[in-house]
């Protein structure tokens, strides 16, 4: 929340510069491989600078440089390169890291070339993002206005609650993909190789699911894309909690775990393009992104430990039924905010 009202104070591209910069000095640091003590600090410090100078910053000028009409293709566009980047960058270093002997130095050397990186795409941002585009022209508000009654204001708003429910309710599937590779190892006695392709594909998923909803959402609408993104999730999930665990059975598992990724990547890549069809004015952006993210990623805290619960007190295909069922109607929450949400903008 600090973070989004930071980011309605200064520049976005002030804001990503200073946060990719110090993230990579930092990096250099952690490099040397410095006491226990030390290490938690520089991951403390990271907490900072990568959510309180970047996350709502981020967002905003995701926002800002996309016109009006083009929002749903903008986020879709920003998770489609996150989800390319991700298996690009992370498969290079992988073999670099394996081809330096996969010890010590060699992880010394991975981190010295991800603060670099982090470096590099910090000028970037300076001289390729320009101030507030859309903002200047567009805002009634002046940025020294923006203070604690303009907080209180945002969460009075209706729209801000719906949107973070709808965040909160993807990201609980988007948790729950994590449970795929166990699920087939554990249920449908898959071996350990086959569960870790599941991984891999899932994320071969992303790119392309982001983007297409991306540009769809800008056709129907992003509210409209959610729900069906949530119709999508609802029946996917009650299919993993009523099928036999067999492995005569396990088409029906990857053709499901496929179609789930699709919706949830979906819905990953068009939920804050909900911001610009509900109207909520462009100056506030951080602000509402700090709150709908402070209530939207709190399934980092519970979905581990609702799973944790569910596969410790019914251990085998029971536990990994209830952990679905229950994933099935907090994805119908979701459903229900989107339906509630299109009435809103309507």
């Amino acid at each position: 929340i600090p973070g989004g009202w930071l980011a309605d104070h200064v520049s976005p591209r002030k804001l990503i510069t200073i946060s990719m910069l110090s993230t990579g000095i930092v990096g250099f640091y952690f490099a040397a491989f410095p006491s226990y003590t030390m290490s938690i600090i520089v991951h403390a410090f990271w907490g900072v600078s990568i959510t309180f100078t970047f996350w709502a910053a981020m967002i905003k000028a995701t926002r800002d440089w996309a016109p009006r009409s083009e929002q749903g293709r903008a986020f879709g566009i920003l998770e489609s390169g996150r989800g390319i980047t991700e298996l690009a960058f992370s498969t290079a270093l992988l073999a670099i890291f394996a081809k330096l002997g996969s010890g010590d130095p060699a992880l010394s050397r991975i981190i010295i070339i991800l603060s670099v990186m982090n470096i590099l795409v910090g000028a970037m941002a300076w001289f390729s993002l320009e101030d507030s585009i859309r903002e200047n022209s567009e805002s009634k508000l002046n940025k020294s206005s923006i203070g604690f009654r303009e907080m209180i204001t945002v969460l009075k708003m209706p729209v801000v609650w719906l949107i973070s429910i709808v965040i909160l309710a993807a990201y609980c599937a988007y948790w729950a993909s994590y449970y795929f590779t166990p699920y087939a190892t554990d249920v449908f006695l898959m071996s350990v190789v086959f569960g870790g392709a599941i991984a891999v594909g899932r994320m071969w998923i992303k790119p392309i699911s982001a983007l297409g909803a991306g540009f769809l959402a800008d056709k129907i609408g992003a509210s409209k894309a959610c729900f069906w993104a949530f119709i999508v999730l609802i029946f996917n999930f009650v299919v993993f909690t009523f099928t036999p665990g067999s492995p005569k059975l396990i088409l029906i598992l990857i053709i499901n775990v496929a179609i789930a990724s699709f919706a949830m990547f979906a819905l990953r890549g068009v939920y804050f393009a909900l911001f610009e069809e509900g109207g909520i004015p462009l100056a506030i952006t951080g602000a509402v992104t700090g709150t709908v993210s402070f209530i939207g990623f709190t399934p980092d805290i519970f979905i581990p430990l609702l799973g944790g619960v569910f596969l410790d007190r019914f251990p085998g295909q029971r536990g990994y039924q209830y952990f679905f069922a229950s994933i099935t109607g907090l994805c119908f929450l979701g459903l229900l905010a989107s339906i509630i949400l299109r009435k809103v903008v309507k």
